[in-house]
């Protein structure tokens, strides 16, 4: 099969019938032999309803509800799992992506070789406060961090090799640094492609401000088990080194000042109390460290690898 559309969606009942008639037109028009995967990510309205519907028109729908909302990357992940091409497109159900972008990103994986292409909303049709430019932050600090040249790291419409979108495990809202994922799971030729950003037809977004908030901090914490899942210690030992040697610094300027220059009332003074918090923090962040290692030890995954090819 040549490709897998995956579409996570929450409350697009609207949108569906429109989003579908316009892909199966396209794949129609490239030949291509595809599959379209909804994952209904716990609706309120009836959009479970109208891909029933949907599936009795078009045979080549497979769809996914769960329970309750459980997030994109939920979505994403099970998409990925369940997909059977040999390219998987991801695209967001508002409407706001263009399927005819389709045959361009797959192109770029099977004639170009990349891995992963992602989309850029160069031109956006959304507000600029709200939206525009914490996106611009987001994805400039995303770019410092990761050090992949991405414009759009967010963007919902993405091209992946088939290996590629299985091999990354998504939770939480990690599906902001797909790119990033995939860059860490070993795979180097990331691209991106410049797509048409439609206005919101139907419906509001469904995502708030606070979206950037824990953008960021996801980030971090994807730079932390990046760097440093498997030795927990490199990390926390370290700061918990320097910690200790700065307060080891000041309690030996102190004492100097003490036995030989005089200096009287030394535990009354703030830098006392500072150096000693210091030794106390350092030797907590070494112990941090330790007990970091000794759970990685003694994981069941501490020796799982990737292997992407195999002679025998």
């Amino acid at each position: 099969m040549d490709l897998s559309i995956v579409i996570p969606l929450y409350n697009e009942e609207e949108s569906l019938p429109e989003l579908t008639d316009w892909i199966v037109r396209v794949m129609e028009e490239n030949n291509f032999s595809y599959e379209i995967i909804f994952i209904d990510d716990g609706s309120t309205d009836n959009s479970w309803e109208v891909i029933q519907e949907l599936k009795k028109k078009y045979p080549k729908i497979r769809a996914y509800r769960f329970r309750r909302n459980y997030g994109k990357a939920a979505g994403l992940y099970i998409g990925f799992q369940k997909s059977r091409g040999d390219v998987i497109i991801t695209m967001d159900a508002d409407l706001q992506d263009s399927p005819d972008e389709i045959p361009g990103l797959y192109r770029m994986i099977k004639e170009e070789g990349y891995d992963l292409v992602s989309g850029w909303k160069k031109k956006r049709y959304d507000p600029w406060l709200s939206k525009n430019l914490p996106s611009k932050i987001f994805n400039m600090t995303a770019r410092i961090v990761s050090g992949l040249k991405l414009h759009d790291f967010n963007c919902g419409l993405k091209a992946y090799k088939s290996k590629v979108a299985k091999a990354i495990e998504l939770y939480g809202d990690m599906h902001r640094y797909i790119p990033i994922l995939a860059k860490n799971a070993g795979f180097k030729k990331i691209g991106e492609k410049i797509v048409q950003h439609r206005p919101r037809k139907y419906g509001k977004s469904k995502f708030g401000a606070s979206r950037f908030i824990h953008g960021f901090l996801d980030l971090l914490t994807l730079t932390f088990l990046t760097n440093f899942s498997k030795r927990p210690m490199h990390f926390f030992g370290s700061l918990g080194m320097l910690s200790f040697l700065l307060g080891f610094i000041i309690l030996a300027y102190l004492s100097y000042q003490k036995i030989f220059m005089n200096v009287y009332k030394i535990t009354e003074r703030p830098l006392f109390y500072f150096g000693i918090l210091t030794v106390i923090l350092g030797a907590q962040l070494f112990l941090t460290g330790f007990l970091g290692d000794m759970i990685v030890r003694n994981s069941p995954t501490r020796n799982e690898y990737q292997i992407d090819q195999e002679l025998e």
